[in-house]
């Protein structure tokens, strides 16, 4: 819950599957990007544009079915208005295969790894909202964990566009902690790994 006392921050499920759909309706991608490897999350577009977007809702949907939900949502006077993409690291097969955000150890922790916020509706809290949503969704399920591989802007403004990932100063707000600095970037400027024990 926010501090906005209208925004309500929910455990993503079926019962979401309508305004998910509208809400990604220009992001075909369904936050897909990081859970599955790259050719498979290529693959279908060498039968089409329309079949490689069914193919990600399709997945999108299965995943609403888990017993750990893919993301939290942000509802604002009863709109839809951001998604925070999540998931286990295992399950997550870009990074497992990634060569720029390695695995720094065994603990089988929660990784964050997408934010998206309705356009008219950002620099009003709702990432740091959806955050809280996510820790919460953690502890609940006995994670021991939360990674992320936010950027950081170094003081600089930066696109949201290349921010989905979220920034390091609102990952340490929220208590996370700089573990490594990673050879991937967003916009030319570092990511860091960065982690929150969940389970204490």
């Amino acid at each position: 819950m926010s501090a906005q006392t209208d925004l309500h921050v929910v455990l993503a499920g079926p019962e979401h599957w309508d305004d998910l759909l509208e809400f990604f309706e220009r992001i075909p991608c369904t936050c897909q990007y990081w859970r599955v490897s790259s050719s498979e999350y290529r693959g279908s577009k060498n039968e089409g544009l329309d079949a490689w977007v069914a193919a990600r809702r399709a997945a999108l949907r299965a995943q609403l079915e888990d017993s750990t939900p893919p993301g939290v949502l942000a509802y604002l006077e009863g709109q839809l208005v951001g998604w925070c993409g999540f998931g286990p690291r295992p399950q997550m097969g870009r990074l497992v295969r990634s060569r720029t955000i390695p695995k720094v150890d065994d603990q089988p922790v929660w990784s964050v790894v997408c934010f998206i916020v309705r356009t008219g509706f950002r620099r009003r809290g709702i990432t740091g909202a959806l955050l809280q949503g996510v820790i919460d969704c953690a502890r609940q399920h006995g994670a021991p964990g939360l990674e992320a591989y936010p950027v950081d802007p170094e003081g600089k403004r930066i696109s949201g566009a290349f921010a989905y990932v979220g920034t390091t100063s609102m990952f340490e707000r929220a208590g996370f902690r700089r573990v490594l600095l990673t050879d991937s970037t967003s916009a030319k400027l570092p990511r860091w790994l960065m982690r929150l024990e969940t389970s204490n």
